[in-house]
């Protein structure tokens, strides 16, 4: 009973000086993954035994589901809500695509894409958010790992307050609603409210699914891809047995290929690939339009 329990640990507590609990909790949560209020509770009860309270977490499920931790999640569903002008998207990873599916996964899944949004897809808020069984995501995660044997983990969120902005959503391998396995979200700048800038909207965020810029311009790159990018390059041409000199001039080429390649004004317009999607935005004779920000989630990668 809840009763014997509660004098079961309440006995155990002065059994191990306060130095070897802080000690074999750490070693614990080393070993299992598991939370400290929970490593505590099964060092009480095994008398502060480390084998023993593997043991005892793994009977109750709890080290069972953090042991998967070490597994590949490249599996899940993308999820985005937008209202009044506000969108959050989140990313939920699982092992294989039939748990992506289950009605549980699922469930947790558009829930928590609720809570990303209120809480303006802050990871560290979302963790602590309690859900509709007055647990946290937390706890909750855990549960549904130990329920369904696989690891799941949640990944990236964003969230846009794109009130004085237009914004556009749109959702690739769709499982169920707003659920799915590639998500998109793009802002504009502009005045402009007619069909003609919805259709571009909905197909700028096609072309971002498909071509996966890294950013709006090409300066706007980061500098640490654009140094890695310069390192193997020039390891490239040094393996072909090129001069110094001659390999400063054809990496500057090829880096400049690149930035223009990954910055998104600058791609070819999926569309239309004759034009550059800069082009586009020209044509569209919008006057004040511009593109603002970007963000693209795709299970896996």
């Amino acid at each position: 009973s809840k009763k014997d329990w509660t004098k079961k640990i309440s006995q155990n507590r002065f059994k191990m000086p306060n130095q070897n609990i802080l000690e074999n909790i750490k070693k614990l949560r080393e070993l299992t993954g598991v939370g400290f209020k929970d490593c505590k509770i099964a060092l009480d009860e095994t008398n502060g035994d480390l084998e023993k309270s593997i043991e005892f977490l793994r009977k109750k499920g709890i080290a069972k589901a953090s042991k998967k931790m070490s597994r590949t999640a490249s599996e899940g569903l993308v999820i985005a809500k937008e209202e009044k002008g506000n969108v959050s998207i989140i990313e939920v990873n699982s092992e294989t695509d039939f748990v992506a599916k289950n009605k549980d996964f699922i469930n947790f899944c558009k829930e928590l894409s609720e809570i990303n949004f209120s809480s303006h897809g802050d990871l560290n808020k979302i963790n602590i958010s309690k859900m509709s069984n007055n647990s946290t995501v937390e706890q909750n995660l855990v549960n549904l790992i130990s329920k369904i044997g696989e690891k799941i983990t949640i990944g990236r969120s964003r969230s846009f307050n794109c009130k004085e902005f237009k914004v556009f959503k749109y959702h690739h391998t769709i499982i169920k609603d707003n659920l799915s396995k590639l998500g998109v979200i793009v802002s504009l700048k502009t005045s402009d409210n007619s069909e003609k800038l919805k259709t571009f909207g909905k197909q700028l965020s096609m072309h971002i699914a498909a071509l996966n810029p890294l950013a709006i311009n090409t300066d706007d790159i980061d500098p640490e891809i654009l140094k890695k990018e310069k390192e193997l390059i020039s390891e490239e041409l040094k393996n072909f047995g090129k001069p110094e000199d001659i390999i400063k001039k054809i990496s500057i080429g090829k880096i400049n290929k690149f930035k223009e390649e990954n910055s998104l004004l600058n791609q070819q317009w999926v569309m239309e690939p004759k034009k550059k999607v800069k082009d586009i935005l020209k044509e569209l004779n919008l006057g004040d339009i511009e593109i603002k920000e970007f963000y693209r989630v795709k299970i896996g990668e």
